[in-house]
Parts: structure tokens; sequence; C-alpha cells
């Protein structure tokens, strides 16, 4: 520690990289006490007073959907269905009968569902207690008819964790960053800050002492230093202006194509969620969609054939004869579904992917059909997640020979896109000669580093061994980049590697040409390949 104003003494604690950047700013708490709720004369009266604030937070998460973009508007509406759900409020209601108050009643069974996620050994799991805390306390707040305290502008919001209407009730346009003791880089809300530059620290350790008024948040690095010294919030400004520098920079690489230093070509795609997210995204930045994933349109209900050929087409229409890589409904492990994944013990070994489709054709059957109909807007390419074996490649294209057949007879226009896989189980990446027959492979870096680091991609207590540049793991990667180049069988990564500027290198060493990256990362993403040399 160093010699802050005013006689305090400079703290640094660090932390967990979740987003990158820099801000500067008074610390917010937020783990103030909710606001005090006062009890009704009657049950009859406690019963209305709960379903009021029910109706009162749908109301209000309503109204934040209608100007959100593609991923808020998803986990908002999953709380909203969640607060919608009988199970929830549910034992809350049985309890007031009981002779609870409303918020004493709610807070008991919320805390309960989330005493339950916390205990998972998912990390994934225990991320979306966050998401239950975020729903308890927005009943609370409607119970109590008091306002959130609001945080000063630019301010470092710091606490245990972080509700998703928080985030996006707050003006990041104005600064400010998120610092937690807890979170998680898998978190909605982890998810949020990158999608909008917001920086973003987690796991962060306890802190010693007291804390000041004012931080500085080191979120490139992972870390937060309470009341600096002078020569500390220098330091701190240098750093934030070089990576406010190498951000500009990099938006000067953003329209043109991505080239290495010695003239090599690289392919830079982006990975999208929602059909939305295309509308902030200019098409001449990008080479076109390297990874849509399907599994945020399986929402509150099974959405039904019109609804995934409506989206597919829009993007598809969009991107122009640029291509599009739709992924198969990704469902299971840290993907939950209502009405279509399972209950496991460990998920992300269970039946999830490719996996699930194939056991639930009733459904996997309906977006094939959306899937080939759409494709006759654009260039479309299709892949299958999950695959461990040639069998489940070899079934699932059977089904869309099936369904193409049966939209020939129903005379419905349709085209069958060509048929890819995901690389991210080892068995594939050790043995790539057994889809040879495949019409494209796309590395899945997150699922392809846990597998063979043993280390769950979301838990911060083995981050350390998560990385994607451990020789083993970029062996694996050179192996199936040196199989395509081989068989003239196109090879892409699509994991969040493609987009970290420290990873690049490794990668295009490794033999990619072919990346798929966060719209966000693109212009950082041309900007690290223009400063390798391959």
């Amino acid at each position: 520690m160093t010699a802050g104003p005013q006689g305090t003494r400079a703290m640094q604690v660090e932390g967990i990289p979740a987003s990158p950047g820099y801000a500067e700013g008074p610390l917010f708490d937020l783990d103030q006490p909710p606001a005090s709720y006062k009890p009704k004369a009657s049950t009859e009266e406690e019963r209305a007073a709960l379903v009021n604030a029910i109706g009162t937070a749908v109301g209000r998460l309503t109204a934040l959907v209608e100007t959100a973009d593609g991923d808020a508007a998803g986990i908002l509406e999953f709380h909203i269905a969640m607060l919608e759900d009988d199970a929830l409020s549910g034992p809350a209601l049985a309890a007031i009968g009981s002779g609870q108050p409303a918020d004493a009643a709610w807070r008991a069974a919320l805390d309960s569902e989330i005493a339950g996620y916390e205990a998972s050994d998912q990390d994934y799991f225990r991320a979306r207690a966050a998401d239950l805390r975020d729903i308890r306390d927005q009943v609370l707040r409607a119970l109590s008819e008091e306002g959130e305290a609001e945080a000063p502008p630019g301010a470092i919001l710091y606490g245990e964790d972080i509700a998703p209407t928080r985030f996006l009730e707050t003006d990041w346009n104005k600064g400010g960053g998120i610092a937690l003791k807890r979170g998680s880089t898998a978190s909605h809300v982890a998810m949020l800050a990158r999608s909008r530059g917001v920086p973003m620290v987690v796991g962060l350790s306890a802190p010693a002492g007291p804390l000041s008024s004012d931080a500085l948040l080191d979120a490139e690095r992972g870390a937060i230093v309470f009341s600096p010294s002078p020569a500390e919030v220098e330091a701190f400004r240098q750093s934030a202006a070089s990576f406010a520098d190498r951000q500009g920079a990099a938006r000067t690489f953003l329209t043109e194509p991505a080239v290495t230093k010695t003239g090599t070509a690289v392919r830079v795609q982006v990975n999208i969620a929602y059909p939305s997210d295309v509308d902030g995204i200019d098409v001449a930045t990008c080479d076109g969609v390297g990874l849509m994933r399907t599994e945020f349109l399986f929402g509150k209900a099974l959405p039904d054939e019109e609804t995934q050929y409506r989206a597919y087409r829009k993007v598809l229409e969009w991107a122009g004869d640029k291509p599009v890589t739709i992924r198969t409904v990704d469902a299971g492990g840290d993907k939950p579904v209502p009405g279509f994944t399972v209950e496991e013990t460990n998920p992300f070994l269970g039946l999830r992917g490719i996996r699930l489709s194939l056991k639930r054709r009733d459904i996997f059957g309906v977006q094939i059909r959306a899937l080939l109909r759409a494709a006759i807007h654009g260039n479309l390419k299709v892949m299958f997640p999950m695959i461990a074996t040639h069998d489940e490649y070899a079934q699932a294209a059977a089904l869309f020979a099936e369904e193409q057949s049966a939209l020939a007879a129903e005379g419905v226009a349709h085209k069958l896109p060509p048929l890819g896989i995901m690389v991210e189980v080892p068995s594939v990446a050790l043995a790539p000669e057994d889809f040879a027959d495949v019409a494209f492979l796309s590395i899945g870096s997150n699922d392809l580093t846990q597998y063979v680091m043993a280390a769950a991609r979301d838990n911060a207590a083995v981050a350390h061994l998560n990385s994607v540049r451990h020789p083993a793991v970029l062996r694996l990667i050179a192996s199936v980049a040196a199989f395509g180049q081989k068989k003239g069988v196109p090879v892409s990564l699509c994991g969040d590697a493609g987009g970290d500027p420290t990873t690049i290198p490794a990668l295009l060493e490794a033999g990619l040409r072919d990346l798929s990256v966060a719209p966000a990362q693109l212009a950082m993403a041309k900007a690290a390949i223009a400063d390798v040399s391959v």
C-alpha cells in the first residue's frame, strides 16, 4: 500500500476482468439496505399488495424491453416469465395465508430459490442467482413504494453483485464501471457490459480496511485501487489513455479488409445472438456472420416455424452475398430452455446441443424446415453443435434430407445449405479425419478449452487454467487447421478467443485464417491481425 490523499492508505485489490476498460470515479454502494415495507391490516390486503407489486415489476420490465436491444431484451423477458410463473409466487402467497406480511413472505420464497441456485456446482447457475435477486428486489421495491437510490454520474458500482435491471437503467454514456466481490464473467451483466464497453471486474477479494469515496478501476488487468495516491492516479490515467488510443487507432481498420503485416488475408466475421443484433452493424465492416446462435429464440415458449423463418431470413437478407452461419439450437449445458432441456447433475457433459436435438426431433424438425425455407434468401450455412461422433452428424444431415423431401412434396420453396459442425469436443479435434465429408469446421474455443483443460469456462476459481493459449489447446487447433488445409475443408473459429487481441497472434500462428468475433470486437481484432507477421 502507498500513501493516499488526506493521510489515507491506497489499497489495490485484485479480481478477474469481465469487460475491459478503465473507470475513475466515486464508489457507489450496491449493497444498501432496501426500503422498509408497511404491513397491511389483513391477509387479503397482504395478498393484494404482493400481486400488485408483481404486476408493477412486470410493467416496469415490459417498459424496459421496449427500448432494449437483443441480449438485454432476452434477459428482461426471462425476468418477466419468472415473475409470471405461479411456481415462484405460489409459496409466497401461501406464506401470507399463514400470517406472514407480503415482503417477508416474498423474500423468504425468493431467498430459498436463490440458495438453490447458489448451491449448484455449475458456475452458470450460480451466476443466474443474480437474476433471481434482481427479481426479488424488483418486487420488494414495488412493495415499499420508495425509489431506489441513484448512483452519481460516472460512479463505480461496487458490491457483492449487480442486478441486470440496475445495469440497464444506468446511463453509461457518462462513464463509470462495475466492481464486484462476487459476480461472474458468465453473468448476464458481464455479457451486457462487454457488448456496451462498460469496464467490469468480478471476484474481487475483500479489502483490508475501510474504503474511500473514490477509486480507480482497471478492468483490462483486473484490479481496483481505493484511496489512490497522486502517483497511482497518474499511472492509471496513462494506462487508460493508452487503452483509448489503441481503441481509437483500431477504428481505422474497421472498414478495411483484415490483412497481416506480410499481406496474408484473414476473414473476420461476427457472432450474433438475435436477429436485431445486425441492425447496429454495417455489413461492410465484416465478412459475414460466423455464428448466429439460435437458442435465444427459445425463450418463454418454443418458437414456431414461421417465427424462426422470419428471424433467419432477416439476417440473410442483411448479409446479402456474404455467408451467414447459423448454429442449430445449442440448448442444454449453460443454456437451459423450458420445455426442451432436462435437469442433469453435470449438464456440460450431458444431453445438450445436437444430442438433445436428435432426441427431440419434433422440435428439431421445426427448426430444420425454417432453415431450409430461409436458405433461399441468402448465403446460408448451417452447423451442428456438440458433435462428438460422425454418426451424430450423419443423423442430423439425414433429417435435413427428410425435411427437404417433405418441403418439395408440399411445393414449398427451399434450398439445402452446406452442413458443417462445431469442433468443441476433443474427440473431433483429435480425429478430424473422421469428418472429411462435412462442408466446414468451426472451432468453438470456449468449450474446446474447458474440455481439454477440465476447467469450467465460467468458474472463476479455475480461470487460470481455462486458457486457449495453453499449448495443448493450440496444438489441437493447429491440427484441425492443418487437416482442413490438406483436405480442402474450410476451418474457422467462432469462440471468444477469436476477438481477443492477445490471443489472435497465436491463432494465426496455428494456421487459422477465418475468425468470428463479437461486433464490438471487430476493430480491435482487425488491428491485432494487422500487427501479426504470418
